[in-house]
């Protein structure tokens, strides 16, 4: 791998090499840190993770060829060598930091409450019509799956596209120094992680500090229909562009048509004055927004409007995020990947463009703090309202969910279930014909095995 060798590596993250000093000047082929994916050659970062002791594999990184690993344990006199460092976890980011320095290529660092994964997937669709892109795999966006994901690019691309998601205050320091992005999107700033930012400001504190570690002469791009992030002025001399649906944007769109579940058409305007009628095949008023962020990107970087329409309508979907699904008996809204209150109230928006019954089977959001109970309740008066069907909260959370349904006075249908298996012992009476299924619910409900039980109705 470019620059790391043994003996850059051992600087980078001010370890002491134990070992024979001729192999200093070898390059590792690879940098992992899961030993299962060692392979001859390779550098093992041993990290300790919440239930295990990552050193303990370290003889079965040897066996398989690792050329050399790093602990924060001392291993005494070994037969291999290895670098000692105070923390492995923080030797990863500063090992990832020098190899990032070691390529000429654009980085687009993407952060937000809501939305950084399918903005990720938006913005990737339209730079790819023009630059080789490298962009985040799956969520691997935290201070483990960033450098991860940097150690995925090589010298064939022009374009990396990073995601980077924190839930503590300094967590976006450690990520945003070591992606130095060229391009700061930032996508909103929602209510997601208030049990540990405790208020929106504290949130937009937080994300903002991206933009400390932009490169000389980068460019800050912010959803301006934000009421946080449109207040930003210029910062480190830079000053922001903004996108979004109001007509004060640079990047707008109007002439917004829901298609239903195919999506929706409208207009986006540049801020040349040029603009195209397009059609983002996801539904949602988000996912126009998600163009909007991808157009200010790709206008960036130089693409024509015709690259950049049809980035937008080749994006492909992902399973978890807006993913449609189509069976023989329903249409499933497959949004199960992550919730929070704002996320919500935006997959029920879209659940409510289908024609037909509407089904929302809603779990528990994770760390929305001491206001989990009532935020859970606004999300279900917010699905009564919109005139949603039914309503399935699973979840000992969800059940404020139902409640909210409930209050609501409406003819919204509300049912609680404690666990998932009490929903799909219930399934096939609740669940019809015809039915447009919303599956949603924060990650650690594992809601895709509900996803997995419906197409199999």
């Amino acid at each position: 791998m470019k620059n790391l060798t043994l003996e850059n590596i051992t600087k980078a993250c001010n370890g002491t090499y134990r070992g024979n000093d001729s192999l200093l000047g070898q390059e590792v082929k690879g940098v992992v840190i899961d030993s299962r994916k060692v392979k001859p050659g390779y550098l093992f970062v041993a990290i300790d993770g919440a239930r295990f002791n990552a050193h303990k594999f370290i003889p079965d990184t040897i066996e398989k060829g690792a050329l050399c690993v790093v602990s924060h344990e001392d291993l005494g006199e070994t037969d291999y060598p290895y670098i000692l460092v105070e923390s492995t976890g923080q030797a990863l980011l500063d090992i990832a930091k020098l190899y990032r320095d070691s390529f000429d290529i654009k980085v687009v660092g993407i952060t937000g409450s809501v939305g950084k994964t399918s903005t990720k997937e938006m913005i990737a669709s339209v730079v790819s019509q023009k630059y080789n892109v490298h962009k985040t795999l799956g969520n691997f966006n935290n201070e483990w799956g960033l450098p991860i994901t940097i150690f995925e690019m090589n010298e064939e691309h022009q374009v990396a596209i990073l995601e980077m998601g924190v839930n503590h205050f300094g967590e976006m320091r450690r990520l945003s120094s070591v992606s130095s992005p060229d391009i700061c999107v930032i996508t909103n700033i929602g209510v997601a992680h208030l049990e540990f930012f405790k208020t929106r400001e504290g949130i937009y504190q937080e994300k903002t500090q991206m933009i400390q570690d932009m490169k000389d002469g980068g460019t800050i791009i912010l959803n301006g229909d934000d009421d946080l992030l449109s207040k930003t002025g210029p910062i480190k001399g830079v000053t922001p562009i903004f996108f979004g649906l109001d007509d004060n944007n640079q990047f707008r769109a109007d002439r917004i048509e829901p298609l239903g579940l195919r999506g929706t058409a409208c207009t986006i305007h540049l801020p040349d004055g040029a603009s195209f009628d397009c059609v983002v095949p996801l539904p949602g008023i988000h996912m126009v927004s998600n163009a909007l962020a991808g157009t200010a990107v790709g206008y960036t970087l130089g693409l024509t409007p015709d690259e950049i329409k049809a980035g937008i309508e080749g994006l492909p979907s992902i399973p978890g995020r807006n993913n449609i699904i189509k069976t023989a008996r329903l249409i499933i809204l497959d949004d199960c990947y992550n919730a929070n209150p704002i996320s919500m109230k935006a997959s029920i928006d879209v659940l409510n463009m289908a024609i037909g019954r509407k089904v929302a089977i809603l779990g528990n959001m994770g760390e929305l703090g001491n206001n989990e109970q009532e935020l859970h309740r606004e999300v279900g008066k917010y699905a009564a309202e919109q005139g949603i069907d039914l309503v399935c909260g699973i979840g000992g959370l969800a059940k404020d969910l139902i409640a909210g349904v409930t209050e609501s006075n409406s003819s919204t249908q509300g049912l609680w279930f404690e666990t998932k298996a009490d929903f799909l012992a219930a399934a096939d009476d609740i669940i019809q014909d015809g039915d447009n299924v919303l599956v949603k619910a924060s990650h650690g409900m594992e809601f895709p095995e509900i996803v997995d039980a419906l197409k199999n109705m």
